[in-house]
C-alpha cells in the first residue's frame, strides 16, 4: 500500500472511531440531516484537498492532541461526511471542529493551495446554527459574545473585577484552586485577567490627532475593544507614532468592536453587524487609510468584503473600507520613518519579534515588523524555533480550549525565551495576554511590548515601554 493510501485508510478509521464515540440509535442510520443551505463548506474547496498530510506538522491543535480528526485534513473530511449525510453533525463531530484554533498555519503549508481558511468559517457558522450547544457552553459563550465586543459593557464587568484584585481576594480564590473543578474554562478567563489599571475606564485619546511637521497622510485608526481596556498605552504609542511620522490621525468615538472575535467563532449576524457599524463609523472622515494595530483585527477588517458580500446595501462599501484597511506596521514601512529614532538604551537590546499567526498566515506580513525595528539604533533582532506556531490564545481559544491552549502557550514562552532575548516583540492583544500570563507561569521576568511602543521610546528619546 502506497503512503499516500495508508494514511487516507488510517483517516477514515479515525472518522469512523470518531462517529462511533456517538453513534445514533440503529434506527437512525445514515443519512443524517446535512448542513443547512445557507453556506455550507464549498464542495469544491473540499475536494481540492488531496489528504497529502503536509499539514500536520504545522498544525498546533493536531501537535498537542495527535487524532486525525483534530488536523486540518481530518476535519475536511468530517465536513465532506456532515455535506453529504454520512457523518452526524454531534458533539463528537462538533468537538474537533471547535478545537481548531483558526490559525491558518495550514494555508500557508498546503501544497494544493486549499482554502481550510474558508471551510472552518463555513463550518463554524453552520454548528453556531444547527448544533445545540450544552447550558453551560450556551451560558460561558453568551457571556463572551455580549461583552468581550463592546467596551462600555467590559467597562461595567470591569468596576467589580478591579476591585475583586485589588481587595486580595482573587490571591484567595486562586490558592483554593477551586474554579478548575468548577470551570476549566472560567479558570481559564479568570487567569487570563491583566492588572486592570484606571486608564482602562475611559478613553483618553482625542478624537483627531493632528501630524507633526509636514502632513503626509490623514488616517483612520481602529481602537478595537479588549485591547483599548487591558493594554491601552499600544493605542497611545500608535498614535504618537503615526502623528510624529506626519500623519493626522483620525478617531471616532461611535466606533466599536471589529467583529474579530465574532467572525472567528461562526457568528454571523452579530459580525455583520458590527462590521456596518464600524463602516459607518469611519464613512465620513475623508482618511486615505484605516489603520489597524491588532493582526486579528486587521485580518478580519480586510476581510469586510467577503463578510457582506450579500448585502446590496453595504457590499460596496465594505469592498472600498477593506481596500483601505493597512496594519499599521505594513503602513510604515511602505511610506517609511521620517521621525529620527535613538537608541533604547546604552548597549545593544536584543529582542525576538512573535509572528502572530493572523499576521503572518492571514495577511502575509512578516518582513515589516523586522524592517521597522531594525532601524532603531543598538536593536538585535533574534528568530525563534517554531516561530509559526500558534502561541494559543486565538480570539478566545484560551478560554473556550484551556488545555491545548495552555500546552501551546508553554513552547511558545520557552522558545522564545530560548533565543536569551531581553524584550519580547507582539503586535497581537491576544499574543500579549497569552505570552504574558505563560511568562509568569514559568517564573520569567521579560517584557512583552509591541513594536509601536518601542518605536516610540526611540522617537521620544525615553527608556523603552514607558
Amino acid at each position: 500500500m502506497n503512503t499516500q493510501s495508508k494514511e487516507t485508510v488510517d483517516l477514515e478509521r479515525a472518522t469512523h472511531a470518531a462517529m462511533a464515540e456517538e453513534a445514533p440509535p440503529s434506527s437512525s442510520l445514515p443519512p443524517f440531516p446535512r448542513f443547512d443551505s445557507h453556506n455550507p463548506p464549498d464542495p469544491k474547496l473540499i475536494d481540492a484537498c488531496v489528504h497529502c498530510g503536509f499539514c500536520l506538522s504545522t498544525c498546533p491543535s493536531y501537535r498537542v492532541i495527535g487524532k486525525e480528526t483534530d488536523s486540518p485534513r481530518g476535519r475536511i473530511y468530517l465536513m465532506d461526511g456532515v455535506n453529504e449525510g454520512q457523518i452526524p453533525l454531534s458533539p463528537a463531530t462538533v468537538q474537533h471542529f471547535d478545537s481548531c484554533l483558526g490559525c491558518l498555519a495550514c494555508v500557508t503549508t498546503c501544497p494544493s493551495g486549499v482554502r481550510y481558511d474558508k471551510l472552518i468559517e463555513a463550518t463554524r457558522q453552520q454548528v453556531e446554527r444547527n448544533h445545540p450547544r450544552s447550558l453551560p457552553e450556551k451560558l460561558l459563550r453568551q457571556l463572551i459574545f455580549s461583552t468581550f465586543p463592546y467596551p462600555n459593557r467590559m467597562r461595567w464587568l470591569l468596576r467589580p473585577l478591579g476591585i475583586y484584585q485589588k481587595s486580595g481576594l482573587q490571591k484567595w480564590v486562586r490558592s483554593l484552586n477551586f474554579l478548575k473543578a468548577l470551570s476549566p474554562q472560567l479558570a481559564a478567563m479568570e487567569a487570563m485577567l491583566p492588572t486592570i489599571s484606571p486608564q482602562a475606564f475611559q478613553d483618553t485619546l482625542p478624537e483627531i490627532v493632528p501630524p507633526q511637521g509636514t502632513p503626509r497622510y490623514r488616517v483612520g485608526l481602529i481602537l478595537g475593544c479588549v485591547q483599548r481596556l487591558f493594554n491601552p498605552e499600544v493605542n497611545d504609542a500608535t498614535v504618537r507614532v503615526l502623528a510624529a511620522n506626519g500623519c493626522e490621525v483620525v478617531m471616532p468615538r461611535s466606533q466599536g468592536c471589529c467583529a474579530a472575535l465574532t467572525h472567528h467563532q461562526g457568528q454571523e449576524a452579530q459580525t455583520k453587524t458590527l462590521a456596518r457599524h464600524l463602516i459607518d463609523s469611519f464613512a465620513d472622515t475623508g482618511v486615505d487609510y484605516v489603520l489597524v494595530n491588532a493582526s486579528g483585527c486587521g485580518h478580519t477588517l480586510k476581510e469586510y468584503g467577503n463578510i457582506l458580500s450579500d448585502d446590496p446595501q453595504y457590499r460596496e462599501k465594505a469592498r472600498d473600507f477593506a481596500s483601505r484597511v493597512k496594519d499599521v506596521q505594513e503602513f510604515l514601512a511602505t511610506v517609511g520613518l521620517t521621525a529620527p529614532l535613538s537608541p533604547l538604551q546604552d548597549e545593544p537590546l536584543t529582542l525576538v519579534y512573535q509572528d502572530a499567526c493572523h499576521m503572518l498566515h492571514g495577511q502575509k506580513i512578516s518582513v515589516q515588523p523586522r524592517q521597522l525595528l531594525r532601524q532603531i539604533p543598538g536593536v538585535r533582532l533574534r528568530e525563534p524555533v517554531d516561530a509559526a506556531l500558534c502561541c494559543g490564545s486565538a480570539g478566545v481559544y484560551n478560554i473556550l480550549q484551556p488545555e491545548v491552549a495552555a500546552e501551546l502557550g508553554r513552547q511558545k514562552v520557552e522558545n522564545l525565551t530560548n533565543t536569551g532575548a531581553s524584550v519580547i516583540v507582539s503586535a497581537n492583544i491576544g499574543c500579549f495576554v497569552q505570552i504574558s500570563r505563560h511568562l509568569k507561569l514559568q517564573g520569567k521576568d521579560l517584557p512583552v511590548l509591541h513594536p509601536m511602543q518601542l518605536l516610540d521610546s526611540s522617537i521620544r528619546k525615553s527608556s523603552f515601554g514607558k
